[in-house]
This record gives C-alpha cells, structure tokens and sequence, in this order.
C-alpha cells in the first residue's frame, strides 16, 4: 500500500514524495469537509428568524389543544408561522421541522381549537383522506373559543415580531 502511494505521489517515489501525497489528501480532506459544512449549514431559504413560543388561554384558562398560525401582513415579507397548542403552550415554526421560529415582521393572528372526528374521514383514495370528507368534518368539529378566533380576518389577533419572545401570549375572550 505504502508502495502505491508513494508512486502515486512522487515521479520518483521517494519519501518525500509520501509526505507531498498526505499533505494533498489532508489539504483535499479538510477543504471537502469545510464545503460539507458550509452546505449543510447554511441558509435553508427561510431567512432569519426568530425562536417564539408563549400561551393562548380562553377567559383565563388554557387551552388543551389547537393551533395558532401567524400570517404576514405584507405578503413579500415571506412565510407565515405556525404551532402546535398543547396545554396552553406553543413554539412556532416556519418549516414545520420542530421550533425553527418566525421571521421578523408584523403579523395577523388565528387560533383553532376545533378537534376534526377523524373517524369521519375514513374514506380513502390514493392514500390519503378525501378532501370532500376532510373538509366536511373540520366544517362539523366544535371548539370551545369562538369560531371568530379561528380566520386572521376575524380574529382581531396581531402579533409585530423583531426578536426572539418567549411570553407572547393572547387570552382569548367572548
């Protein structure tokens, strides 16, 4: 094997040609990993954002379960955000990769509660749930905050984010 190198890496194949060889494949080495680097962590096309979580309550009491989704207000500004309510609490996110955040902006506000009978979308066509039967049973699921809370046109919900936030909190009234 040291053979091999060694021609590999000197006409003549000296030892010094072994050391030229290894300080390329160091050199090749470090600069592969530094492109695997540079692609695996930069910019995923999200832009900046920033880590928000907080609590949604109805009259002073959490709600169990739901979602809050933040619209942009100015639709150039990029994507909306949206979470997960559980026990009151949520984390936003953009990509839905877990809690990668919002970005920065001013945004209208919706909250759901509403719980879809997913026994009612049992029927099935290619896989997945037909949309006539999904769009029903979202239609005849019951929340407990009021159905105003559930479009940002309605909700009267606005949020301005321009950093990380970990008290944003809306309680929610009749």
């Amino acid at each position: 094997m040291i053979a091999s190198v060694v021609s590999l890496g000197s006409q003549t194949g000296s030892v010094a040609g072994v050391g030229r060889w290894r300080r390329l494949t160091v050199a090749g080495v470090s600069a592969l990993a530094t492109i695997v680097w540079v692609v695996g962590c930069g910019d995923d096309g999200f832009g900046t954002r920033y880590k928000v979580s907080g609590t949604v309550t109805y009259k002073g009491q959490p709600i169990e379960k739901g979602t809050i989704n933040f619209y942009p207000v100015n639709p150039e500004q990029g994507r909306g955000a949206f979470g997960t309510i559980t026990n009151g609490s949520y984390t936003l996110t953009t990509s839905g990769a877990g809690n990668d955040g919002i970005a920065p902006g001013k945004y209208k506000v919706a909250v759901d509660d509403r719980l879809v009978d997913e026994s009612k979308t049992s029927g099935f066509s290619g896989g997945s749930a037909k949309q006539d039967d999904v769009a029903k049973a979202i239609a005849q699921a019951k929340g407990r905050i009021p159905t105003k809370y559930n479009l940002p046109e309605t909700s009267g919900l606005t949020a301005t984010i321009d950093g990380p936030k970990s008290d944003l909190n809306f309680d929610l009234v009749d």
